[in-house]
């Protein structure tokens, strides 16, 4: 199957033309270059607005193998990564680009998975798939996607809108990623069964099936009291520390404010580790991580419970050097200790 086949056979009859059309897609796959309007009016964006655009790559046997994802998990996280840097900006993801670098090696079935994956993906948060790019690959499969999305003007969150006085708040639980890839890597060396069913399965999806924050950043940026916003896809301490220099200013974490997950937790017993090197260092939960207004920051947790949604006040910001603590609770009462600037790192 040559380049155009393979195409055909991953994308064909994924999409319709007035689908892609009310996401403001003239013209999608299928010729040299996409067209899309920049004055196509989105569903919940107010004009004028600003577009977003974000890309990541994922490369097999740097944050895949066979063993930690199928094709299809690896299609939809490629696409949900992305999506979750939109939501981190207050915005609505529209378009996507798609480049592959396949394995002469790899046949056709396992790259339709993976777009079977992607379009999942797309189809859950309304993403027109319009074009992208296909290479051969020497030795391993490389995913890279980009993703636009749009914003009211001026209104996007930033990480540097952060403020002295203001409370840091989350909107999921962290450490869940990093606890199923333990689990899956732990299978993989020793057959591990440590934790069995529904909590397994659990950790497991929240590592292969990430669920973008999309609605949070929407309902933060409405409110028009948060002013930073960054989602944890390298830890939750790096994703602090960004705030914290990107702002100028003293990020301090409570522990106990945390959000703990209860199967996280027991599989961390059951393995010996320490769940809060998984919840400040694991990375890949891509929930939001922000700072707000303090007087309204309950009103807000009442406002996303009231949706069914997560949300933490789980610190505070303060004036200073920029640096990011966290308070323990320890038999001398509570003490704060710096948080080192790490997370995962490619160069290191």
């Amino acid at each position: 199957m040559d380049e155009f086949a393979s195409i055909r056979h991953w994308t064909s009859g994924r999409q319709s033309e007035s689908w892609q059309r009310e996401r403001g897609v003239r013209l999608g796959i299928g010729d040299d270059a996409a067209l899309v309007d920049p004055a196509a009016p989105i569903a919940g964006v107010s004009s004028p607005y600003e577009y977003v655009m974000a890309m990541d790559t994922m490369v097999e046997t740097v944050h895949f193998n066979e063993v930690t994802m199928s094709y299809e998990d690896i299609g939809y996280k490629a696409l949900a990564a992305n999506i979750s840097d939109i939501a981190a900006m207050g915005g609505v993801p529209l378009q996507a680009l798609i480049s592959v670098s396949v394995p002469r090696q790899l046949g056709p079935d396992p790259m339709r998975r993976l777009y079977d994956g992607l379009y999942a993906c797309a189809g859950q948060y309304g993403v027109a798939v319009i074009g992208g790019d296909t290479t051969s690959s020497p030795q391993h499969l490389v995913v890279a996607v980009t993703v636009t999305g749009a914003v009211e003007a001026g209104k996007a969150l930033r990480r540097s809108g952060a403020k002295p006085g203001d409370a840091v708040v989350l909107t999921g639980p962290v450490g869940m990623s990093a606890a199923g890839l333990h689990f899956l890597l732990a299978q993989q060396e020793r057959g591990a069964d440590a934790l069995a069913g529904e909590r397994a399965a659990q950790l497991v999806h929240a590592h292969r099936r990430p669920s973008p924050s999309v609605r949070a950043g929407r309902l933060l940026l409405a409110r028009g009291t948060c002013h930073s916003l960054n989602d944890v896809s390298d830890g939750l301490a790096s994703e602090a520390w960004e705030i914290a220099e990107a702002s100028g200013l003293v990020v301090t974490l409570a522990e106990q404010r945390l959000p703990r997950s209860g199967s996280m937790a027991a599989y961390a017993g059951a393995a010996g580790v320490d769940p809060l090197e998984w919840m400040l260092y694991g990375g890949e939960d891509y929930v939001l991580l922000g700072t707000m207004e303090q007087s309204d920051a309950e009103a807000v947790q009442a406002a996303f419970h009231a949706e069914g949604l997560p949300f933490y006040i789980i610190g505070e910001t303060s004036a200073g050097t920029p640096a990011v603590q966290l308070i323990r609770s320890t038999d001398r009462g509570e003490q704060k200790q710096p948080l080192a600037k790490r997370g995962y790192n490619h160069f290191e």
